[in-house]
């Protein structure tokens, strides 16, 4: 009878070990995103390439005394086609929804918008991800909800699903109306 080596079977058990781990996380439904450091504070400069054939937005759009999301995104993104629904949703609603693309082909954005449609208020790119270092960006899709004096009220990183909306977004918006 063959014996069975120790080292053969501690592969299989730690990765049990990180499986069930990973699975009660998960089950537990803890938030334990990155928090941001600029919650609370203005929302950092806005220099951005011009998409071609769309509204534009820039730094004093943030401060014009209107509630507003930002949102970070990319054609090649997938969670961002998903939340796109919802984005559209919250614009036809009037809330102004200002878009950034983020490390994109501008071919491949314009497609995107073309097929899902354009939520936008007004849209930037940001082409090689200097404005999202300066924003904190961790990934796309992230959204940020800013108050009328440019200030960010959330940021919130994933997609925005009906969920989120509200219990998430929604109280954020109210927050930034009252500030």
């Amino acid at each position: 009878m063959a014996k069975i080596s120790p080292l053969m079977i501690a592969p299989p058990v730690i990765f049990g070990i990180f499986a069930i781990t990973a699975l009660v996380q998960l089950q537990s439904g803890s938030d334990e995103t990155l928090p941001s450091a600029l919650e609370g504070h203005p929302a950092p400069p806005v220099v951005l390439t011009e998409f071609p054939g769309k509204a534009s937005f820039d730094d004093a759009t943030l401060r014009d005394g209107e509630v507003k999301l930002v949102n970070y995104w990319a054609s090649w993104c997938a969670p961002c086609r998903v939340e796109h629904p919802n984005l559209q949703a919250l614009s036809d609603e009037g809330i102004p929804v200002y878009g950034i693309n983020y490390k994109d082909q501008l071919r491949n954005a314009e497609s995107f918008l073309s097929e899902l449609g354009d939520p936008y208020a007004g849209i930037g790119r940001d082409e090689q991800g200097r404005l999202g270092l300066d924003w904190g960006v961790y990934g796309v899709p992230e959204t940020y909800v800013i108050d009328g004096e440019g200030t960010i009220i959330l940021r919130f990183p994933g997609p925005i699903t009906q969920r989120v909306i509200e219990s998430t977004i929604r109280p954020a918006l109210e927050k930034a109306a009252a500030n």
